[in-house]
């Protein structure tokens, strides 16, 4: 009886074939691939052809052109070039058109389709599927569920509550006056806008601006911003999107911070019993044990607990977005002659109702206060694709309403441009965005921007601090590179009582 044994050099023969085969198999697959981005790139120079662009690099695009900051730099150079749309390639073969024509925002802004996910589901670990990032027929769904909460009457007692945070943010920095030094705004405002959103949506007692826990969760708001915007530039982050907080994971401190922070609102709510002195907030509809049932009555009740978490998270995120309009507001005002107007058209609409406002004055005069912030911009981009999934627009705010064909001089604060008469294109001006995925809170914002930049201007003068002029940057809304100074000046007979509303 014979026994077969192979030899060491056929052994090792055999593994070498296989590791031929397995090498010449790689290589076509990869070829393959290469044919088929090359391929697919084709197409897309062909479909865009008709939107000129910069030269760029086969296969990183245009990311090295917006490094270091110089987005907003890159986007008013392209807008002057380039007045109607732009591509911008990412990586091979890769691209997104920016728009920034209003006809053309009109156009995509008329239509349903999704939002990208590529992008926005980094934002999911953070603040959870709710109205910003659902889709279909379940955002339909949830907006319908949620519109009641921004109802005229349920708005209407927030006005004195709002004015009440303000007011707190404002005795702050009348007690930094007598340092002598320029005061960074951006900080002290972010903290007043989670003060109001927690009374007004979610209730809360106390004042947020005082605790330190605040401050902390601001901070982990603001880094999970920058995170955000890093993964959006960075090339090797966007070849590995499912990774979507980057090398910090989706347990880092910050984003375990911001949830339990918003998990704490809705458990605090669920064991308060006494719900009568207080107003119906945006909380109470969501608890309402009718709302999510009625809604999805198949839905289990895990499904329902995350669904409200999703829209708290979101909702507690409203405040880095306020705060960055109220902050730069701050600096448009060149001229003491501005700031004077404006407080004259403020004393104008008391309409011989006696100083301090009341709640109901003041809520019934906030549409007529125009001068102040109707050019103020909420800058962000809002990324939506067309049906076939291939391309990605990016309809680029910032663009839009620095667009001299669209507003003639578009540096220069003129809130005439904005004056009765005045004839301006429906979408040239979309700082909460349009068409059906406008911002739901929108009115909300505005009575916020609007009585913050009242009292402030009725208390004091703002003066901008020379040496330190703010460098804008892109994020996921507008920032400052070296943050928002002011030097502030006390009115000598301010005509607003601090203690009443």
């Amino acid at each position: 009886m014979s026994v077969s044994v192979l030899s060491p050099s056929r052994l090792l023969g055999g593994v070498s074939g296989i590791l031929q085969v397995t090498s010449l198999l790689i290589l076509l697959l990869l070829l393959i691939k290469a044919a088929q981005l090359y391929l697919h790139r084709q197409w897309l120079l062909k479909a865009l052809q008709q939107f000129p662009c910069p030269p760029s690099h086969w296969l990183f695009g245009h990311i090295q052109e917006f490094q270091h900051d110089q987005e907003l730099q890159r986007i008013q150079e392209r807008v002057k070039t380039f007045p109607s749309a732009c591509p911008y390639w990412i990586w091979g073969g890769k691209v997104r058109v920016q728009l920034y024509d209003p006809d053309y925002m009109k156009v995509i802004l008329g239509r349903s389709d999704p939002k990208s996910h590529g992008s926005y589901r980094f934002l999911a670990p953070w603040i959870g599927y709710g109205l910003l990032l659902l889709n279909g027929q379940t955002w339909f769904q949830h907006r319908r569920m949620l519109t009641p909460a921004f109802h005229y009457d349920i708005l209407k007692p927030y006005v004195g509550l709002m004015a009440d945070s303000v007011r707190v943010m404002l005795d702050k920095w009348e007690e930094l006056l007598g340092q002598d030094s320029p005061l960074e705004v951006f900080q002290h405002v972010s903290l007043m806008t989670l003060d109001t959103i927690m009374k007004c949506a979610f209730s809360h007692q106390g004042s947020i601006q005082v605790d330190r826990n605040s401050q902390s969760y601001i901070q982990a708001i603001s880094d999970l911003n920058s995170l955000f915007f890093a993964y959006e530039e960075c090339l090797c982050m966007r070849m590995t999107p499912s990774k979507r907080l980057t090398s910090a994971g989706a347990d880092t401190p910050r984003v375990q911070l911001a949830i339990s922070t918003q998990t704490k609102v809705i458990q605090l709510r669920k064991l308060e019993k006494d719900q009568e002195e207080r107003h119906l907030d945006f909380l109470d509809i969501l608890l309402f044990p009718c709302t999510f049932t009625t809604v999805f009555p198949r839905w289990r009740m895990r499904d329902l607990s995350d669904k409200i978490r999703a829209e708290v998270d979101t909702f507690m995120f409203e405040p880095d977005t306020t705060a960055s309009g109220i902050s730069w507001i701050s600096m448009l005002w060149p001229t003491p002659q501005a700031q004077e107007r404006c407080r004259e058209e403020i004393h104008g609409l008391k309409n011989g109702v006696p100083w301090p406002w009341s709640a109901q004055a003041c809520w019934n005069h906030l549409d007529q206060m125009l001068y102040p912030l109707q050019a103020l911009g909420r800058e962000l981009s809002t990324p939506i694709t067309f049906p076939d999934g291939r391309i990605m627009v990016f309809l680029s705010i910032y663009g839009l309403h620095h667009n001299p064909k669209v507003w003639p001089n578009p540096e220069v604060f003129d809130p005439s441009r904005f004056a009765p008469g005045s004839a301006q294109h429906s979408h040239a001006f979309l700082p909460f965005s349009g068409g059906s995925r406008n911002c739901i809170g929108k009115q909300f914002a505005m009575n916020e921007l609007k009585v913050a930049t009242a009292l402030t201007l009725l208390r004091f003068e703002l003066l901008p601090d020379p040496t330190r002029i703010p460098i804008p940057m892109a994020r996921l809304v507008l920032k400052s590179k070296n943050g928002i100074h002011l030097r502030l000046r006390r009115l000598p007979n301010p005509c607003e009582d601090k203690d009443q509303l």
